[in-house]
């Protein structure tokens, strides 16, 4: 029996509401249609969670660890790597709870919650993004006042800055899902709680929460992208102007991991948005593996990318593992 039969099938149909006094409840998805191989499928989605934990732990402890790593560039990369540590621990206990224990019930007020963290996470990751380009803005543009723009103090209120956009944007999201009545089974399309997923499921007015959701997109994502696209214009009139080709290739090599990170974040969230608008001809169990593939991709990348990119990434993790060797 496929999620779709469950959710008219097996479960009444009742008008309610998250003022109650008993909880309520929400059923996660697992793979539509593909029941019988879903343990075997979500094989490769562990691997995926594991290479995430791991490669974005080293990248953290090497950042941490290494005096030489010190500096604002990899300020903003331990951040980068504490987001999606972040993401993808929101994620991963819903969904290989579901994957391989079929643990689907999730109360309304811990999917409002996952909710919260999920899209708060990814449009922090987009936050430190932003100011990941701005950083490389100021070492191609003005690299003589780079040491006094990235104080240390400037970057922790860039940090908080960030934190209180998103908890801002994402504040009011919360209140107004909380106030929403539910007259279905609270059967979800995914192995997580998003927004949009949510919202449909209520059975009173949810215009405000669509309207409050596309203002979060685009306060968050909707305006660093843009940001992070003039920069990287200026970036190229500014390397243009250089004389030297030598000198030029350089200054574009600092950007490249950079350029890498934005493109594995934007363009997988493009594609799903995509997908949802335009894919309805696809069928059910496409969506749904799409959709936590794409979750992953950012987390898993990053830091295969600056530590193949980045030189310096690079030595610092051979340097730590060599000093763990000879301390074994």
């Amino acid at each position: 029996m496929t999620e779709t039969s469950l959710s008219s099938q097996s479960f009444p149909m009742l008008v309610l509401n998250n003022s109650n006094a008993q909880p309520l409840i929400c059923f996660l998805t697992g793979i539509p249609g593909l029941k019988a191989t879903q343990y075997w499928i979500s094989i490769p989605f562990g691997l995926l969670y594991v290479v995430t934990l791991s490669g974005n732990s080293v990248i953290l402890f090497v950042v941490l660890c290494e005096q030489s790593l010190h500096k604002s560039m990899y300020c903003f990369l331990s951040m980068l790597s504490v987001t999606d540590l972040s993401l993808s621990l929101c994620t991963l206990f819903t969904t290989l709870g579901v994957f391989w224990f079929e643990a689907q019930e999730i109360s309304l007020n811990t999917c409002i919650a996952q909710m919260f963290f999920l899209h708060g996470f990814t449009f922090l990751e987009s936050g430190v993004l932003l100011a990941m380009a701005f950083d490389r803005f100021v070492t191609i543009c003005d690299p003589l006042r780079y040491t006094t723009i990235f104080t240390n103090a400037r970057i922790a209120k860039i940090g908080i800055s960030m934190l209180i956009r998103n908890v801002a944007v994402m504040l009011p999201v919360v209140l107004f899902v909380k106030r929403l009545s539910f007259c279905s089974s609270m059967v979800l399309s995914h192995s997580y709680c998003c927004h949009v997923d949510l919202i449909q499921l209520s059975c009173t007015d949810n215009r405000i929460n669509s309207i409050l959701g596309l203002f979060a997109l685009f306060s968050t994502t909707g305006f660093d992208c843009p940001c992070i696209l003039l920069s990287y214009i200026l970036i190229i009139r500014s390397v243009l102007s250089i004389a030297s080709s030598e000198e030029r290739q350089k200054a574009f090599n600092t950007c490249t991991s950079h350029i890498s990170a934005v493109a594995v974040f934007y363009i997988p969230l493009i594609s799903l948005s995509l997908v949802h608008h335009y894919g309805h001809s696809a069928l059910p169990f496409v969506h749904t593996i799409m959709a936590n593939v794409f979750l992953l991709i950012p987390p898993v990348l990053n830091p295969i990318i600056y530590s193949v990119k980045t030189k310096q990434i690079r030595k610092a993790i051979i340097k730590v593992l060599i000093q763990k060797q000879f301390q074994i």
